[in-house]
């Protein structure tokens, strides 16, 4: 886990986004659509580092149905 966290965060192009959405979500909840108005980022762009942080076990989704 540990090294695939690295390797997220640290050694890909998307890593500091990906450290700013685990960052906040650190904080509390937010869906994809809370993370792109608060970041400033794509909303297209949050939804792929949410899809590679949860592929890889950093972030879950609470609730299918809803963001």
């Amino acid at each position: 886990m540990e090294k695939a966290l690295w390797y997220l965060l640290v050694g890909t192009r998307g890593g500091t986004n990906r450290a700013r959405i685990v960052r906040l979500l650190d904080e509390r909840p937010r869906n994809a659509n809370q993370l792109h108005e608060e970041l400033g980022l794509d909303y297209n762009s949050v939804r792929h580092h949410l899809d590679v942080l949860e592929e890889h076990d950093i972030v879950t989704s609470s609730d299918e149905n809803y963001g």
